[in-house]
């Protein structure tokens, strides 16, 4: 039965009255930042000026600015929403009023991925009521600045790892404020998935911020994407500002601050295209090694402990990289020669590719070339790197779990596996949101056990740190790794 209800709840900014339906108070569109717009377009995020009234926090604030993803054709389409003014939000899923006597609840605060360049927490797709309900947990997701808009790399003007910079803005609100919705500040949880997975790395480790994150839960991060080199970062900042026709105006963040938000997009758009290179998942712009947020490689921070004392949920899916590649035709038709040419990019020398190549076929019998290509990259660019992760990290004698998730929608034909996002319906029990996504498919009842199975072993990690079904982690162990698909939604994989 569903009861609503106005939620009346005091942060540091002023009152926002959110809304109680189906046991949880949804908060949404609340700001955590000043909108970057005018003068702080391109500046660090500011606080946002306190209001008297009861603010309205019933509808998520909108998307920061972006292209369409590239993912679209994977996901499902999104109707555009993004606004400039007002994006720098968060939403807020926790118990009602009448339940937040007792003791508070673990936070969850929740990083989309799209690249560093699409997404929006306020989508549907990532509506937290319902895992807030499985879990007793206060779930929060928050929107972010992408792009040239959150990773232009002009220091000089302020342009410093924005979008990072608004992630530990949002991280700092929670600290603050989310005791007044039920949640325990000092229980936070950061995760996220894709390039969210490796923000919440960044802020776990980032000295500035470490201190407020208790866990840590890192869904298919591209661990084999370093941070920017601030070289290359430079490079692209000056081939923007050739494309924008600013690059010698004496005061370039003038320029920049003067044009349309739409030519900004657009352009970042234009660059996009012409730094692409074939096979590999970085954008155009995106976290700066050193620069604000980021200040080492993942690899450095954990060689010096910055993740020791943490809990760590880590994953991939089965088969990331089909979500990039599997929908090509290039791909999808390579000859075995083909393959190889590729696969030796990954596996340079005499041979290697030849292996590398054999290694695959006999893990995947009957795999097109099209095919091992994408598993070998899959591994690459996201499953060897988490499992190093995962290796350093319990070697330190720290809580470890991983999973893996195995679900593809179901034909013969399907060339997306169990691609890169298509857990995030199974987290979220968001299913009926991803409409016409080619990923999910129509999913069964056992399917969406899958979903429960996953969700309430996150859930369980967040307020405990031992995820329900997932066995703590150790290198060596044959059951190491949990493996979701909905045979197997309540066992243990090898």
């Amino acid at each position: 039965m569903t009861q609503d209800s106005d939620q009346i709840v005091a942060t540091e900014r002023g009152r926002v009255r959110g809304r109680a339906e189906d046991g949880v108070a949804a908060f949404r569109g609340i700001p955590y930042a000043a909108s970057p717009v005018g003068e702080l377009r391109f500046a660090p995020p500011q606080p946002c000026a306190q209001w008297s009234d009861i603010r309205d926090a019933l509808r998520a604030g909108p998307a920061a600015p972006q292209s369409p993803s590239r993912l679209e054709a994977v996901m499902g389409r999104r109707t555009p929403d993004w606004d400039e003014d007002g994006c720098l939000t968060l939403n807020v899923f926790g118990p009602p009023a009448d339940r937040r006597d007792g003791p508070p609840r673990p936070v969850l605060l929740w990083f989309h991925g799209g690249g560093f360049s699409s997404g929006s927490g306020g989508w549907d797709w990532y509506d937290g009521a319902r895992l807030a309900a499985r879990g007793d947990l206060v779930v929060v997701t928050a929107n972010y600045r992408l792009g040239a808009l959150g990773y232009l790399h002009l220091p000089q003007i302020g342009a410093d790892n924005l979008g990072s910079q608004d992630q530990a803005a949002a991280l700092r609100w929670v600290r603050d404020n989310i005791a007044a919705f039920g949640g325990d500040p000092d229980a936070v949880t950061v995760g996220g998935q894709s390039a969210g997975a490796f923000s919440a790395l960044a802020l776990a480790t980032d000295p500035e911020t470490s201190g407020l994150v208790r866990r840590v839960l890192l869904q298919s991060g591209p661990w084999g994407l370093p941070p920017q080199d601030p070289a290359l970062a430079a490079e692209h900042a000056q081939a923007y500002l050739r494309l924008l026709d600013v690059a010698d105006q004496p005061d370039p963040g003038k320029a920049l601050r003067a044009l349309p938000v739409d030519q900004l997009i657009a352009t970042h758009g234009t660059l996009a295209l012409q730094v692409a290179q074939a096979g590999s998942v970085a954008p155009a712009m995106y976290p700066v090694l050193g620069g604000a947020g980021n200040p080492h490689a993942w690899r450095d921070a954990l060689a010096a402990g910055a993740l020791d004392g943490k809990d760590l949920l880590i994953g991939t899916t089965r088969d990331e990289m089909a979500a990039f590649l599997g929908l090509v035709p290039a791909i999808q038709s390579l000859s075995r020669a083909d393959a190889l040419a590729g696969l030796a990019r990954l596996a340079p020398g005499d041979g290697a590719a030849e292996r590398l190549y054999q290694r695959y076929a006999d893990q995947l019998p009957g795999a097109t070339p099209g095919r091992i290509v994408i598993a070998a990259q899959s591994d690459t660019d996201f499953r060897n790197g988490a499992l190093e992760i995962a290796d350093h990290h319990a070697a330190a004698g720290n809580p470890t779990h991983v999973y893996q998730f195995d679900y593809a929608a179901p034909g013969a034909d399907n060339p997306l596996g169990a691609c890169h996002c298509v857990e995030l319906p199974f987290l979220f029990g968001t299913f009926d949101a991803f409409v016409d996504s080619p990923m999910l498919g129509h999913p069964d009842a056992a399917a969406r056990a899958l979903g429960d199975a996953f969700a309430d072993a996150v859930a369980t990690f967040v307020a405990t740190g031992t995820p329900q079904g997932i066995p703590a982690y150790a290198p060596a162990a044959p059951d190491r790794v949990r493996h979701f698909a909905p045979t197997l939604a309540q066992d243990a994989g090898r």
